[in-house]
Protein backbone atom coordinates (compact mmCIF):
# COMPACT_ATOMS: atom_id res chain seq x y z
CA UNK A 1 0.00 0.00 0.00
CA UNK A 2 0.73 3.68 -0.81
CA UNK A 3 -0.39 6.76 0.22
CA UNK A 4 -0.64 9.57 -2.33
CA UNK A 5 -1.86 13.05 -2.36
CA UNK A 6 -4.32 14.76 -4.88
CA UNK A 7 -3.69 18.64 -4.85
CA UNK A 8 -6.54 20.66 -6.12
CA UNK A 9 -4.69 24.08 -5.46
CA UNK A 10 -7.31 25.37 -2.70
CA UNK A 11 -7.26 21.74 -0.52
CA UNK A 12 -5.36 18.36 -0.61
CA UNK A 13 -7.00 15.22 -0.32
CA UNK A 14 -5.13 11.97 0.69
CA UNK A 15 -5.46 8.08 -0.35
CA UNK A 16 -4.21 4.91 0.22
CA UNK A 17 -3.67 3.09 -2.56
CA UNK A 18 -4.29 -1.00 -3.01
CA UNK A 19 -1.75 -3.64 -4.24
CA UNK A 20 -2.97 -4.34 -7.84
CA UNK A 21 -1.77 -3.86 -10.73
CA UNK A 22 -3.23 -0.54 -11.93
CA UNK A 23 -2.18 1.38 -8.69
CA UNK A 24 1.18 -0.20 -9.72
CA UNK A 25 1.00 1.48 -13.11
CA UNK A 26 0.30 4.68 -11.53
CA UNK A 27 3.03 4.58 -8.73
CA UNK A 28 5.37 3.83 -11.94
CA UNK A 29 4.27 7.83 -13.63
CA UNK A 30 4.16 10.06 -10.51
CA UNK A 31 3.75 12.87 -10.35
CA UNK A 32 1.04 13.33 -12.74
CA UNK A 33 -1.09 16.08 -13.56
CA UNK A 34 -4.53 17.15 -15.34
CA UNK A 35 -7.56 18.68 -16.03
CA UNK A 36 -10.43 17.14 -13.89
CA UNK A 37 -13.84 16.68 -14.94
CA UNK A 38 -16.99 15.98 -12.97
CA UNK A 39 -19.68 13.50 -13.71
CA UNK A 40 -22.23 13.93 -11.28
CA UNK A 41 -20.30 13.16 -7.70
CA UNK A 42 -17.28 11.82 -9.31
CA UNK A 43 -14.15 13.70 -10.30
CA UNK A 44 -11.90 12.27 -13.36
CA UNK A 45 -9.07 12.78 -15.34
CA UNK A 46 -6.99 11.32 -18.06
CA UNK A 47 -3.74 9.97 -17.27
CA UNK A 48 -0.88 8.19 -19.66
CA UNK A 49 -2.01 4.70 -17.51
CA UNK A 50 -2.75 2.22 -19.86
CA UNK A 51 -4.14 -0.80 -17.98
CA UNK A 52 -7.55 -3.33 -19.24
CA UNK A 53 -9.57 -4.05 -16.58
CA UNK A 54 -7.77 -6.43 -13.90
CA UNK A 55 -9.29 -8.33 -11.09
CA UNK A 56 -10.24 -5.47 -8.74
CA UNK A 57 -12.50 -4.74 -11.98
CA UNK A 58 -16.01 -3.88 -10.58
CA UNK A 59 -19.70 -2.27 -11.84
CA UNK A 60 -20.36 -0.59 -8.86
CA UNK A 61 -17.82 1.39 -6.63
CA UNK A 62 -18.30 2.26 -2.76
CA UNK A 63 -18.32 5.63 -1.67
CA UNK A 64 -14.63 6.89 -2.08
CA UNK A 65 -13.09 4.65 -3.92
CA UNK A 66 -10.15 5.76 -6.11
CA UNK A 67 -10.80 3.74 -9.49
CA UNK A 68 -9.44 3.86 -13.24
CA UNK A 69 -11.76 3.48 -15.77
CA UNK A 70 -9.96 1.85 -18.50
CA UNK A 71 -11.75 3.24 -21.95
CA UNK A 72 -10.80 6.75 -21.00
CA UNK A 73 -7.55 5.66 -19.66
CA UNK A 74 -8.97 8.30 -16.22
CA UNK A 75 -8.46 8.15 -12.53
CA UNK A 76 -11.61 8.22 -11.00
CA UNK A 77 -12.84 9.70 -7.63
CA UNK A 78 -16.00 8.37 -6.36
CA UNK A 79 -18.03 10.65 -3.82
CA UNK A 80 -21.58 9.98 -4.39
CA UNK A 81 -23.95 9.03 -6.79
CA UNK A 82 -23.07 9.35 -10.23
CA UNK A 83 -25.53 10.05 -12.60
CA UNK A 84 -27.14 6.33 -13.58
CA UNK A 85 -26.36 5.52 -10.05
CA UNK A 86 -29.52 3.21 -8.90
CA UNK A 87 -30.60 3.65 -5.28
CA UNK A 88 -27.97 3.16 -2.63
CA UNK A 89 -25.37 2.17 -5.08
CA UNK A 90 -22.32 4.44 -6.94
CA UNK A 91 -22.14 3.35 -10.66
CA UNK A 92 -19.32 4.14 -13.34
CA UNK A 93 -20.31 5.19 -16.75
CA UNK A 94 -18.68 1.27 -17.01
CA UNK A 95 -16.63 -1.28 -14.97
CA UNK A 96 -13.13 0.28 -13.39
CA UNK A 97 -10.30 -1.21 -11.71
CA UNK A 98 -10.50 -0.34 -8.04
CA UNK A 99 -7.30 1.41 -6.67
CA UNK A 100 -7.90 2.16 -3.24
CA UNK A 101 -9.89 4.72 -1.02
CA UNK A 102 -9.88 8.73 -0.09
CA UNK A 103 -8.65 9.36 3.22
CA UNK A 104 -10.52 12.26 5.03
CA UNK A 105 -13.60 14.61 4.43
CA UNK A 106 -15.00 14.33 0.91
CA UNK A 107 -17.47 17.03 1.20
CA UNK A 108 -14.34 19.30 -0.48
CA UNK A 109 -14.48 17.36 -3.33
CA UNK A 110 -18.11 19.15 -4.12
CA UNK A 111 -16.05 22.38 -4.36
CA UNK A 112 -14.28 21.13 -7.83
CA UNK A 113 -14.90 22.30 -11.01
CA UNK A 114 -14.32 21.10 -14.39
CA UNK A 115 -11.23 22.30 -15.80
CA UNK A 116 -9.70 22.44 -12.55
CA UNK A 117 -5.81 20.95 -12.70
CA UNK A 118 -5.39 18.51 -10.33
CA UNK A 119 -1.40 17.04 -9.00
CA UNK A 120 -0.93 13.45 -7.89
CA UNK A 121 2.03 12.70 -6.01
CA UNK A 122 3.62 10.62 -3.43
CA UNK A 123 3.10 11.63 0.08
Amino acid sequence: MSDIIFDFGHFQIQARLNDSPTSKALLEILPIEGSAQTWGEEIYFSTDVDIDEDEWAKETVELGDIAFWPPGKALCLFFGPTPISGTGEIRPASSTNIMGKLLGDLEILKSVNSGSLIKVDLK
